[in-house]
Formats: structure tokens, sequence, C-alpha cells
């Protein structure tokens, strides 16, 4: 892999890989029956955080203002322990068209070996269409933290304290 070269810096910068490591981390994709025809998920731009996901959709679907529906990716994943994928919502969809999804963002755990399903719905004002092969979320590979759950009876004090849901104003 090439260095890329910081314009600003002159100084050579590698392409972003997992937690600055100069090897990519590998996620494998199984194309699931009857999907062959669908891209694998791709990062579209260098920079790119998340690889674009599309839909799989056997027929036009049709998401009327309101409707939330479960749209398939035609695909499954391997993630290395460790980590999870994260489902999240395109921006220019949500801009644009009022698009996202329900519970955003969406998590795949790395034992999860069965078909990426995306949470849809249309918050927007008009009817939106996915057609196969749309690309309709993104999926962010991030490291993951597991915790040893202690119980307490007392959690210590901050000046924050219990406030929240916008106690410190606009």
């Amino acid at each position: 892999m090439s260095p890329l070269i910081d314009a600003d810096a002159g100084s050579p910068v590698l392409p972003m890989t997992n937690s600055g490591q100069t090897n990519p981390l590998e996620l494998r994709v199984k194309r699931l029956d009857g999907n062959h025809d669908i891209s694998l998920p791709t990062y579209e731009t260098e920079g790119a955080a998340g690889l674009d996901l599309r839909a799989a959709v056997k027929e036009p679907l049709t998401l009327e203002p309101g409707d939330i529906r479960l749209v398939p990716t035609g695909i499954a994943v391997s993630i290395p322990p460790g980590y999870e994928c994260q489902i999240r919502p395109r921006s220019g969809l949500a801009l644009r068209h009022g698009i996202g999804m329900v519970n955003a963002p969406g998590t795949i755990d790395w034992d999860y070996r069965g078909e990426i399903g995306l949470v849809m719905v249309n918050w927007g004002r008009a009817p939106f269409v996915i057609n196969r092969g749309d690309r309709i979320a993104q999926m962010v590979i991030a490291a993951v933290s597991r915790a040893e759950v202690v119980e307490v009876e007392d959690l210590g004090s901050t000046p924050r304290g219990e406030g929240g849901f916008g106690h410190s104003g606009i």
C-alpha cells in the first residue's frame, strides 16, 4: 500500500485502516442465494468511514410516509472477534427524502451469521421507492469493549449529577 501525501504537511499519510494498523481488517462477505447481482459493500471514497450497503429487494419497494420496512441486503458477514458493524442511514437520503433507520445505529455482532436486514423508515412527506441495488445504508466497522458489570451501592458524585435531557440548556 503506497502512502498518500498530506498536502498541508508534505508528509506521507497511510490510508485509514483499523486502529492505526497498516494491515486492513478482513471482513468476510457472503452473497446469499439469488443475490449475486448485488454489489459487495464498498467504500465510495478514499476517506469514507462506512461501506455502502445495497438493497436486495426482488421488486421496487415503495415506502409511504410513515412506513417502516425491513429491507434485505442479500449478504451475510463474518466480523473478526472484538469488532462490530454499525449500520447507519445515508445522510443524502435523510436530507433529500426523509429516509432513515429506526434503530440507528443498528449493531451486527461478530458472532451473527445471518442476512443483514435494514429497518428503514420514511419520515418524509412523499413516497420513496427503493430499487434493487440502490445504496441505502452504510456499515462502519468498530472495535468493541466489553465491561465487567459490578453492582455497587454508591456511584460516586460528579458536578453534573443526575442532570440529563437538556439540563444544560440550548
